[in-house]
């Protein structure tokens, strides 16, 4: 039986389990290696102002690494480029953001052929390839025009939009052709694969066989839904760590006794944090005698600073909480605290368990994996609420959360009030609905049934 190997844009291993450096993404490929013989191969994250091509292997937190850098140019055209100003807004329903440049879609195309050379030495004939995420939507081609015949999956791990929205990309059949080079293609709920698959009927001429494959550019390619999860009980042990009880410690004593509200979201205009900000100021002017019993804690690391749409979401966050704040602050009460730093994922863990209501009010998401870290980070006895966007792939399987509609202020504003006002009975019973679900759909679990869907493919992306 061959190795696991996962490809990704960004390696990221964390090097302990509180490292603060890396996202959910990151922790959840870290967990689907570690322990095994497998590798995980992309880039550094660095930059050089050649193109080298060198590979670096080494072992981090009990992962193997192998790594390239990406040139100047590389990092312009195909990461801040194509696959965040061109497809990351499209496949979050933003083509209004979206910026459509030939160099994008050139330097794209360019270092995806790179991450096919430098690999191709590294794959032996049994091995099992998992791509991952828009950033490499063409790599299973390139392997293929390469001589690979190992079974090759591909995981997306945003949404996949309507048709109508996908469309407005130029060049958008060849994009979709390339994910025909494979041999399973994953999605997070059945939504998104809906979607993609009535981008292949309408606009691709496609369709599904006999054998329940879908077929289209002359190949058949097998689909599936595959939400991810987090290491449940790992992130509940993080929360009970000296670490975390310090912050969560640290925090009560800050807050003075007030109920705490808390986000955490890498900075993005997906993430929906102006709605939130609205909602949260709606809460406060609805409620005039919750105001000073109320303390809202937004947490944002800033993230793409070279992208425009992101230097303006910051500009605008940070004039509205400067309005909240101005508005209905008192001499000894500011409701609204917006934070642009990282925390370790142990310190989160303590400020979760220290909050009463977690704020996760996406307007996309593929998943949202914070949503499930703050669930297993809750103390079963007396827990806070969970407040969850109705447009994240989480919310198919968290539902005893409160759902809301992101957009709408009045909603968020709502549910902050009920949140608030519920029950420890109701808190604790809802509690375990999530944590149940939660703790059985976790990251191990994705990695199995992905894994064990590629294995049993028939291989080679068949000819339809």
């Amino acid at each position: 039986m061959g190795r696991l190997i996962i490809v990704s844009n960004r390696v990221n291993p964390p090097s302990s389990a509180g490292d603060e450096s890396v996202g959910g993404l990151a922790m959840a490929l870290a967990a689907a290696l570690r322990g095994g013989s497998g590798l995980w191969f992309g880039w550094t994250g660095k930059t050089a102002s050649a193109y080298s091509g060198q590979l670096k292997v080494e072992r981090i937190g009990g992962v193997m690494t192998a790594t390239i850098d990406l040139d100047e140019a590389g990092f312009c055209n195909y990461y801040n480029g194509y696959s965040n100003k061109t497809l990351w807004p499209l496949l979050h329903y933003r083509p209004d953001l979206a910026v459509y440049d030939r160099d994008f879609q050139h330097g794209y195309q360019l270092v995806n052929e790179r991450f096919a050379d430098a690999l191709a030495p590294l794959v032996e004939p049994n091995d099992l390839i998992w791509i991952h995420d828009y950033h490499l939507i063409p790599l299973g081609r390139e392997l293929r025009r390469r001589g690979f015949a190992n079974r090759i999956g591909f995981f997306l791990h945003v949404p996949w939009p309507a048709a109508q929205v996908f469309v407005n990309l130029p060049e958008h059949r060849e994009l979709v052709q390339a994910l025909f080079a494979y041999d399973l293609l994953g999605f997070q709920i059945q939504d998104y694969l809906q979607a993609f698959e009535d981008y292949v009927v309408s606009q691709a001429a496609g369709r599904r066989t006999e054998e329940g494959m879908l077929s289209a550019f002359d190949r058949s390619v097998e689909t599936g839904v595959f939400p991810i999860g987090i290491d449940a009980p790992e992130f509940a042990r993080l929360a009970r760590t000296q670490t975390a009880r310090s912050s969560r410690e640290r925090l009560i004593e800050a807050t003075a006794g007030r109920r705490l509200i808390v986000g955490v979201d890498r900075l993005d205009y997906s993430k929906g944090m102006e709605e939130r900000f609205l909602g949260f100021e709606r809460f406060l002017a609805d409620h005039a005698e919750l105001r000073s019993k109320v303390l809202m804690l937004q947490i944002a690391p800033v993230s793409r600073e070279q992208v425009l749409a992101y230097q303006e979401i910051r500009s605008r966050l940070d004039a509205l909480s400067g309005r909240i704040n101005g508005e209905y602050s008192d001499v000894d009460w500011t409701p609204l605290r917006y934070v642009n730093k990282s925390y370790r994922r142990d310190e989160l863990a303590g400020i979760y368990a220290a909050s009463c209501v977690g704020l996760v009010t996406p307007l996309r998401d593929g998943m949202n994996l914070v949503a499930k870290e703050y669930v297993a980070a809750q103390d079963s006895e007396d827990p806070g609420v969970l407040i969850l966007s109705q447009f994240t792939g989480a919310a198919r399987e968290l539902d005893a959360a409160l759902l809301v509609n992101p957009n709408s202020r009045e909603e968020v504003a709502d549910a902050l009030r009920r949140a608030l006002a519920m029950d420890r009975h109701e808190r604790t019973e809802r509690w375990q609905a999530l944590y149940d679900v939660v703790s059985r759909n976790d990251v191990q679990a994705w990695r199995d049934s992905f894994v064990a869907r590629l294995r049993a493919t028939r291989g080679l992306a068949i000819a339809a």
